[in-house]
């Protein structure tokens, strides 16, 4: 057996796969750990290569050699009990411990598998990791949190992709159940700085997206923190490029409208922050289609909406029209029935829009829909909101009539 391995160091199936001892497999092994592929890659390891250039499992598997490691790779590529049981007759020890925990994710076993201290770095990492997982699914989130962040120390001076890819799982896993603060910003980061000299740019640019949106949700009590998230959706976008990654480029650009119209204004910047945050909007919905995206696409077209609704522009009646346009388009997809609160907000938008339009016979009818069905959500908010904007309208209609 190799003395390493590249578990958990290429993403997919590769991940998971054993490389069969070569020469010099050492002085090949750290490169490899930081992603990069040997030229030319030796032919015991093309079926490694073939599954990280994504061909068809059948290709892979006739690829695979005729040793311990071959048999384990066939139950990575076919989950069978078959398989499991050929693979364990052929494999002891940190194999053996690892084969189960693999077992585990797959769904063939009931427990992860205990290690020892003598277990590999690696090894005992992924098992680890296991343990988390398993932790995560009976709810217990900070038992989870730590085991992988002690996964992700073990192997941080062998593996740092297997290390950074263990500490974004943490810093996400926060994420998703509100531990936002400033040590989710330094694991983002300190797992950046694992992938600095690694050929993993998607990875990076992944994780630069992370990091903005952890500055952005701590933007409220740190203002600095909305430039910090624009410079990290913008270096991102060096990466997710439009032709590349379609839909990724959209959502960095929703990202990076939303941290724009949420920055508090002052007198340098209202004009700007505005105009950016349209020209984002934009340039998402360039690859957004309500039929494949409708969610991003209706919160793309709101916000596009919403944008031009309050934009200082010297096209102000023409940015107004078109809002009222896209709330329209949105209205086709989002229904009273399916979503009443979406659409109350919805028609109380474009109500206010039209409003300033001057179009009053259509907006008070938006309005009082929209305030009838905030009463009946009883949201008291929304409702003196829209009040509001129907006093407004009744004492310009009252002017009018005087003139």
């Amino acid at each position: 057996m190799l003395k390493r391995q590249p578990i958990g160091v290429f993403p997919g199936t590769a991940g998971f796969f054993l490389l069969p001892p070569i020469h010099n497999a050492d002085t090949i092994m750290p490169s490899l750990l930081q992603g990069f592929i040997p030229k030319p890659c030796p032919k015991e390891w093309q079926f490694f290569l073939a599954a990280i250039e994504g061909e068809p499992v059948e290709r892979v598997e006739e690829l695979l050699p005729d040793t311990k490691e071959g048999y384990f790779n066939r139950f990575i590529l076919y989950p069978e009990e078959q398989h499991y049981m050929k693979a364990k007759s052929m494999v002891e020890g940190d194999l053996l411990l690892l084969l189960d925990a693999v077992a585990w994710r797959l769904n063939m076993k009931q427990e992860p598998p205990r290690y020892n201290d003598i277990t590999s770095d690696e090894i005992r990492a992924f098992i680890l990791a296991t343990h988390a997982y398993d932790a995560f699914q009976k709810d217990n989130w900070m038992k989870g949190i730590q085991l992988l962040q002690e996964a992700a120390q073990i192997v941080k001076g062998i593996s740092p992709i297997f290390s950074a890819r263990l500490l974004s799982e943490v810093a996400a896993t926060k994420q998703s159940i509100g531990m936002i603060d400033n040590e989710l910003v330094d694991l983002y980061k300190t797992a950046l700085s694992l992938t600095e000299h690694s050929s993993f740019e998607d990875m990076r640019a992944e994780l630069t997206f992370q990091l903005g949106t952890a500055y952005q949700e701590l933007a409220d009590k740190n203002n600095a923190y909305y430039l910090e998230a624009i410079k990290c959706y913008n270096k991102a976008l060096k990466t997710y490029r439009k032709d590349n990654y379609p839909e990724a480029y959209a959502m960095v650009h929703m990202n990076l409208a939303l941290a724009y119209l949420a920055m508090p204004p002052n007198a340098h910047n209202y004009h700007l922050k505005s105009a950016m945050a349209i020209q984002s909007l934009r340039e998402a919905l360039r690859f957004l289609n309500k039929e494949n995206h409708t969610d991003l696409w209706c919160s793309a077209t709101i916000n596009l909406a919403n944008a031009l609704q309050y934009a200082k522009s010297s096209h102000i009646e023409d940015n107004l029209w078109e809002a009222v346009a896209l709330y329209e388009d949105v209205l086709k997809v989002r229904t009273k029935e399916s979503d009443p609160h979406g659409y109350a907000r919805l028609i109380a938008n474009q109500g206010t829009a039209l409003s300033h339009l001057g179009a009053f016979s259509s907006a008070v009818p938006k309005l009082n829909e929209a305030k009838q069905i905030f009463e009946e959500l009883g949201d008291r908010e929304s409702i003196k909101v829209v009040e509001d904007m129907l006093l407004e309208i009744k004492m310009k209609q009252e002017e009018l009539s005087k003139q």
